[in-house]
């Protein structure tokens, strides 16, 4: 099984590395995925990414019954059951031999271990659609700060390209943490989910009084910060929670924040995870309803821009 901590400096535990990607900072990026967080979201739309532990997706239409996964699991954690198959996800260690042994792709493994050198160059691949576009790296989660050293290594090696580099985190860590990474960070995306602690930690698993007090660090030093807000019907929605987070950010002289409004999308995450997901009864927002909300927030003195 794979075992990782969090000061490993060199190498780390990745999901996922996206090029091409338009909207995780300035310009054409690359994005990197690391797995590992310490928020459980209803809404996560990375579950893969909750656990340091790689994970296994199993896309059941693709499976042929052929049995040859079942020949390599040490551990049976992957068989064929009055002919069903099914998977022992208490009994995977991720291994990943399963995965090699699939012959239709069906089984995909979440999460790698990757070393610092190794994620650099598929970045630098791209070098020079960064320097035309203005673009850059972008490590994003998961949460970056699970694995802060492997963070910070990766955006040194970033700007000792001259790259422009660009984290997006909850803030829910420590603020020696999130200091040192700022030194080697020209953009911060930072997610704020809600304004009510209680309600807050309902509905990821933590408060945000450190996730506050981090913000307000970083504003303070001046660095350029971005603001999300996943927008979610009837969890962080109310008129309450909105106006308190348009005079939060008023305080802050923070003009401009971005709404990610709900999608379904994840759903079909969850079921390839083998994981159940609690918000299924949720619908997406209707252009006319995020209207409503961005005007909303303009009476209040903050633009809204709608993202993806």
């Amino acid at each position: 099984m794979l075992r990782m901590t969090r000061c490993e400096s060199d190498r780390g535990v990745v999901f996922d590395i996206q090029r091409f990607s338009v909207h995780d900072g300035p310009g054409i990026r690359t994005t990197v995925f690391l797995k590992g967080c310490p928020l459980k979201c209803l809404w996560c739309h990375n579950p893969e990414s909750q656990s340091m532990q790689p994970v296994l997706s199993f896309e059941r239409e693709l499976c042929i019954m052929c049995g040859e996964c079942v020949k390599e699991c040490s551990r049976n954690a992957q068989a064929i059951v009055d002919g069903a198959r099914i998977i022992r996800r208490e009994l995977c260690s991720g291994c990943g031999r399963c995965v090699e042994a699939c012959n239709t792709n069906a089984l995909i493994l979440k999460g790698q271990t990757m070393t610092v050198e190794e994620v650099f160059r598929e970045v630098i691949r791209d070098e020079l659609l960064y320097r035309k576009s203005k673009g850059g790296i972008t490590i994003s989660g998961g949460e970056p700060l699970m694995q802060p050293t492997f963070t910070y290594n990766i955006l040194r090696r970033g700007k000792e390209h001259n790259l422009h580099t660009t984290i997006e985190t909850c803030g829910h860590a420590p603020w020696a943490s999130l200091k040192k990474i700022l030194k080697v960070t020209d953009l911060v995306i930072y997610d704020l989910k809600h304004m009510d602690s209680i309600q807050h930690k309902k509905f990821v698993g933590v408060d945000n009084v450190l996730i506050l007090k981090n913000l307000k660090k970083i504003i303070e030093k001046e660095k350029e910060v971005h603001v999300r807000v996943p927008l979610i019907p009837g969890l962080n929605d109310s008129e309450d929670n909105l106006l308190k987070i348009a005079e939060f950010f008023k305080h802050l002289r923070v003009t401009s924040v971005e709404f990610i409004p709900y999608h379904e999308f994840a759903s079909t995450k969850y079921e390839l995870l083998g994981m159940d997901y609690s918000l299924k009864a949720l619908t997406a927002y209707t252009s006319e309803e995020l209207e409503q909300k961005r005007k909303k927030m303009a009476k209040l003195g903050i633009k809204i821009v709608i993202g993806v």
